[in-house]
C-alpha cells in the first residue's frame, strides 16, 4: 500500500511557511526529507541526510541554487548532484564531477498556496488542477496540524457524513448547554454514496428537509486519495508514517459583493494545535474530528468494529483501494484518480452544493442574515488557534471590521441557506 500511495502527489507545507524559513525538515511515507527553496525561487525535495557524514540537511542553508550542509559546506543542486565540496575539491579537483556522489531528490510544486511531492518510482502523473483553486474573491489561509494516528482513520471520516449531525452538531450544543437532554438537531433519514472518477459522493438527508435540498441532490466529496472536499474548504490527510498524519486544511472564504476585486497576494499558513492541557481540544469542528480518530487509537483495530447501515461509504472507501492495491501488485496499474491526460488536468469541477454562494457571492446583509455564514464571520469554526493578524487579515478582507456580530448561541451547522439562487447578484 505505501508504493501505491507513492503514485499521487502529496500536499507537504504551505507554500508561506517558506517565506519565514527557507528549509523545512518534512516527514512523508515514513520517509525523512528537507525541503527548500533556493535564493533563485526554486523549490527542492531531498533526502534529509547528507551522503557526506550524514548531517541533517534540515540545518542547512540554502545558497543561489541549491541547499548546503552546515556541516562542511558540501552544497546539493535540487536534482540531489553534489554541486561542491569546497576541502575535498581542493585536494581533489573535480572531485564533485567524477565521485558522482548525490543525496535522493523528488519532485515538488507549488500549487493553491500549498507545495506538493511526489515520490513515486514512476513518472510524476499530472498535479490535480482543482477548481477551487482559482476561484476569485475569497479570503484563503492554509491550517496545519499533526495529529498523531494512522491517516486512513482520518480519511475514512471523508465519507460519514451521519457523524456530523452527532460528533459536532449535536456534541457543541451539549457542550454549551449541558442539560438540554432534548435539544437535538435534526435527525438523518437518509444517506447515499456514489463511486465518481475523482473519488465518492456522499448525500445526506436530514428530517424537515426535501430531496431538492442541495445536500441531497448534490451533495459533499471525499476526494481521492486522502481528502474530504464540503465545497468551502478542502482537508488533506497526508501519512507521515503509519501511526502519525499531517492535517492540512486549505479554507476560501468567498467576500461579500461590496468588497469585489479582492485579491489576496500571499496565503497565510499557520499551525492548529490538536492538545491543550493534555486534552484533545473539542471547541472547533476538525478538532472534533481528530478527537474522534484519536480515540480510535494509534491503528484503528478494525477487527473489533460492528459496521452498521450508516457505515456503507466505509465499506466502499475501503474496497476501492483493496480492488486498486490487486491491480497495482499484479500490473502495475495506475490507482483511482490518478491523471495523465494534461487535458484533462484544468481546473476540474467538482460537485459542489454550495457554488453560487462561492463562485458568485453575495451581499454582506445577506451573509449575515444565513445563520451558518454569520457564525464563520464571527470567529473561525473549523480549527482551534487561529493567529490574531489572521484574524484581523480576514476582517479587513471580509470588511467587518469592527462590526458587532452576536453570538446568538449554538448553530445547526447542516441547517444552511443553500438555495440555488441564493448567490445571484441582482440587476
Amino acid at each position: 500500500m505505501g508504493r501505491l500511495l507513492r503514485q499521487y502527489w502529496w500536499p507537504i507545507a504551505g507554500a508561506s511557511e517558506l517565506s519565514r524559513r527557507k528549509v523545512l525538515p518534512i516527514r512523508l511515507l515514513s520517509e525523512d526529507l528537507v525541503l527548500f527553496q533556493d535564493l533563485s525561487g526554486n523549490l527542492g525535495l531531498l533526502d534529509r541526510q547528507c551522503p557526506h557524514r550524514r548531517a541533517d540537511l534540515a540545518n542547512g542553508f540554502v545558497e543561489r541554487e541549491g541547499i548546503r550542509c552546515a556541516y562542511h559546506g558540501w552544497m546539493f543542486g535540487r536534482d540531489g548532484a553534489c554541486v561542491a565540496a569546497p576541502y575535498e575539491e581542493q585536494e581533489r579537483p573535480g572531485f564533485c564531477t567524477n565521485s558522482r556522489i548525490r543525496v535522493g531528490a523528488y519532485a515538488v510544486r507549488e500549487l493553491g498556496g500549498i507545495i506538493w511531492a511526489y515520490v513515486g518510482e514512476a513518472e510524476a502523473p499530472e498535479l490535480p488542477d482543482w477548481e477551487f483553486f482559482h476561484w476569485a474573491n475569497g479570503f484563503r489561509q492554509i491550517v496545519v496540524s499533526h495529529v498523531p494516528c494512522n491517516w486512513f482513520q482520518l480519511q475514512e471520516n471523508s465519507v460519514d457524513p451521519v457523524h456530523f449531525e452527532w460528533q459536532h452538531s449535536n456534541y457543541t450544543m451539549r457542550a454549551r448547554q449541558p442539560e438540554a437532554t432534548d435539544n437535538y438537531v435534526p435527525t438523518h433519514l437518509q444517506v447515499k454514496f456514489e463511486e465518481f472518477e475523482h473519488g465518492i459522493t456522499y448525500r445526506r438527508r436530514r428530517s424537515g428537509t426535501a430531496e431538492t435540498d442541495p445536500l441531497w441532490s448534490i451533495g459533499r466529496v471525499c476526494l481521492w486519495p486522502c481528502a474530504v472536499f464540503p465545497g468551502n474548504h478542502v482537508e488533506f490527510r497526508v501519512p507521515i508514517d503509519d501511526e502519525n498524519t499531517l492535517s492540512i486544511g486549505w479554507f476560501f472564504d468567498r467576500v461579500p459583493h461590496e468588497r469585489e476585486p479582492f485579491v489576496q497576494t500571499e496565503i497565510p499558513t499557520w499551525h492548529g494545535p490538536v492538545f491543550r492541557d493534555g486534552r484533545c481540544i473539542d471547541s472547533h469542528i476538525i478538532n472534533q474530528d481528530f478527537m474522534a480518530a484519536l480515540g480510535q487509537g494509534r491503528i484503528c483495530d478494525r477487527r473489533m468494529e460492528n459496521l452498521g447501515a450508516s457505515d456503507a461509504g466505509i465499506v466502499m472507501l475501503r474496497h476501492r483501494f483493496d480492488r486498486d492495491l490487486d491491480r497495482f501488485e499484479s500490473t502495475g496499474t495506475d490507482p483511482k484518480a490518478v491523471i495523465r491526460d494534461p487535458a484533462v488536468n484544468c481546473r476540474i469541477r467538482l460537485p459542489v452544493a454550495d457554488r453560487d454562494q462561492l463562485v458568485d457571492g453575495q451581499p454582506l446583509d445577506r451573509m449575515l442574515a444565513d445563520p451558518y455564514l454569520r457564525e464563520r464571520l464571527r470567529g473561525f469554526i473549523f480549527q482551534a488557534g487561529q493567529p490574531e493578524e489572521v484574524r484581523e487579515a480576514f476582517l479587513d478582507a471580509m470588511g467587518i471590521r469592527g462590526l458587532a456580530i452576536p453570538d446568538e448561541g449554538p448553530v445547526d451547522l447542516l441547517a444552511r441557506q443553500t438555495s440555488p439562487h441564493a448567490g445571484r447578484k441582482q440587476s
